[in-house]
């Protein structure tokens, strides 16, 4: 599996990414790319990216809903997602146990994202490219994919206790209605 370094920091530490740089323009890989496990919801059952299929899809990466940033970052994207059309879907991917995320959505009232974990098996960071080898989290980042599975908008926050650019993103998403 291809490594790379020099891309992001935890609190300023460099780190070194599992996966291949994906690039806008790009087929966005399906989560279960590189294994036969998909990404799990919170009841857990099994989620892959064909279930979005025809849907354009913002997917927010934190490396864990116990934190900050991450908690702020989930609570600014459920917001948003209240005003976009049934064509778009928001998921939020983590490394969080299915169970601790939805105690997280509960208390945090997230209603309009949906939140999925790469716990098992790492498949999305791993095709993805955002899989921390020295922590086994993933690095923030956001994805937006257009309705036809091609990566339109791609940020890999360098620094993981950083924000994302949310205009940005919510931006190149609007562009895709």
């Amino acid at each position: 599996m291809q490594e790379r370094k020099d891309v992001v920091t935890v609190h300023g530490k460099p780190v070194t990414l599992i996966g291949p740089e994906l690039k806008v323009g790009d087929k966005a890989p399906d989560f279960m790319a590189l294994s036969c496990v998909d990404l799990i919801d919170q009841e857990p059952k099994p989620v892959s990216l064909r279930d979005y299929s025809g849907k354009i899809c913002l997917i927010s990466v934190t490396p864990s809903l116990d934190t900050p940033v991450c908690d702020l970052q989930a609570r600014r994207l459920n917001q948003e997602a209240a005003t976009f059309p049934q064509n778009v879907v928001v998921i939020n991917v983590s490394m969080d146990l299915p169970y601790a995320a939805k105690r997280f959505c509960t208390i945090a009232g997230i209603e309009k994202v949906e939140v999925l974990s790469d716990y098992k098996d790492a498949s999305f960071g791993m095709a993805y490219g955002v899989l921390i080898k020295e922590l086994r989290l993933l690095t923030r980042s956001i994805f937006v994919i257009d309705q036809n599975g091609i990566i339109r908008y791609k940020e890999i926050v360098p620094d993981t206790t950083k924000h994302p650019d949310y205009e940005k993103a919510i931006e190149a998403l609007r562009k895709l209605l």
